[in-house]
């Protein structure tokens, strides 16, 4: 993406940041749900322009898992179920961002990484803010999610739906972990079946492996009609 401007969103909750092309008075507008610095790096590799709107998570067990499970590693923490109340604060922030841009994006999308990937599909059947998702190593292993996915429809039948895993990712002695790949591939056939436009890519490497090139990677597809 060409050279942006930076600027917060200001007594936004969560915290925001937007990033935008220099020059742009029009257009789309991604969704970003992440670490801060994540945008920036995946930004700088898109190749197709667009407005992102950065949301930093500081709780990712809590505000990105949709009920609650237990945790997924003997050091972590349980999931807390907290994505529906964080969703909708993310959507109360959208009319500040939006405000902020100087205009009303043609098309919203939202995507993230790992929990937020996952976030990213909950969010479809959730709310119809959204015209699709980039779901990069997303967490689609968590217990009962494609369950949910095949029991319920998106509140807006999605136009774009992007899915994208590492190579090695399904290769671990963690059997939740483990069913990453068998999950991601239901996952996108449930949303190709809904009547989405959808893609499963894999990338080589684990899960720790180029997120930022990846989450550019996606975005791309969903940008590059």
């Amino acid at each position: 993406m060409k050279e942006t401007d930076i600027a917060a969103v200001p007594a936004a909750d969560p915290e925001v940041t937007l990033l935008m092309p220099r020059g742009m008075t029009g257009g789309e507008l991604v969704l970003l749900v992440g670490e801060g610095g994540e945008a920036e790096r995946a930004a700088a590799m898109m190749t197709k322009d667009a407005a992102m709107m950065c949301v930093r998570c500081a709780d990712w067990d809590g505000c990105l898992s949709p009920w609650p499970a237990p945790k997924a590693f003997r050091s972590g923490n349980d999931f807390s179920g907290g994505a529906g109340e964080y969703l909708r604060s993310i959507l109360g922030a959208l009319p500040a961002a939006e405000a902020a841009l100087g205009f009303a994006p043609s098309r919203r999308w939202i995507a993230g990484y790992s929990l937020a990937g996952l976030f990213a599909v909950y969010a479809l059947y959730e709310c119809g803010a959204f015209d699709g998702a980039a779901c990069v190593s997303g967490s689609l292993w968590f217990d009962g999610f494609t369950d949910y996915m095949a029991a319920h429809r998106p509140v807006k039948t999605p136009e774009r739906v992007y899915f994208s895993l590492g190579q090695t990712e399904a290769a671990t002695r963690n059997s939740r972990l483990a069913a990453v790949e068998r999950e991601t591939a239901r996952a996108e056939e449930i949303m190709r079946l809904s009547g989405a436009d959808t893609v499963f890519e894999r990338n080589p490497g684990g899960h720790f492996a180029d997120d930022a090139p990846r989450l550019a990677k996606g975005i791309d597809w969903l940008l590059g009609r």
